[in-house]
């Protein structure tokens, strides 16, 4: 598995992979998600908007942020997210817009309950080509302990 133990969880790692974000990406998404709001699907009205163009809706930028963390972090390894929380959309994406993200880690601890796991927090800063913040998560998540150190545990 290339995802990562709670015990290899540090500090801050910057994602290498961008996504960048189509408008067939954005269509899909609210028309999956039933969200018919204009900002997303009508040019015309959106021209009006004072971001002046359609937008990419803020929960798909949130879901890619943390798809993209996934290859780095915890594929294979996550147990559960446990939750979301603190998630701020600064600046709006908008297609063809590229994002990357960074992953501070806030707070590791253990689970009494469960001494083969631990609760790990994150922080997700999501970029686009510029560097500007469009998004920023927190995200808990339930992340197993490596096998070999629960064997050398009394």
């Amino acid at each position: 598995m290339p995802g990562k133990y709670y015990e290899d969880l540090e500090v801050v790692l910057k994602h290498t992979q961008g996504r960048t974000i189509t408008e067939m990406d954005n269509g899909l998404f609210f028309t999956l998600t039933m969200n018919p709001q204009p900002l997303h699907l009508n040019e015309d009205f959106a021209a009006r908007t004072p971001f002046g163009a359609r937008i990419v809706n803020g929960i798909f930028t949130l879901g890619q942020a943390v798809g993209l963390t996934v290859s780095d972090q915890t594929d294979g390894t996550l147990v559960a997210n446990l939750g979301y929380e603190n998630v701020k959309h600064p600046h709006p994406m908008f297609h063809g817009e590229t994002l990357y993200v960074e992953t501070e880690i806030l707070e590791k601890r253990e689970f009494r309950s469960r001494p083969d796991q631990g609760i790990v927090r994150f922080r997700h800063i999501g970029n686009n080509q510029d560097g500007v913040v469009v998004i920023e998560v927190e995200r808990t998540a339930l992340i197993p302990k490596r096998p070999e150190t629960l064997a050398d545990s009394p």
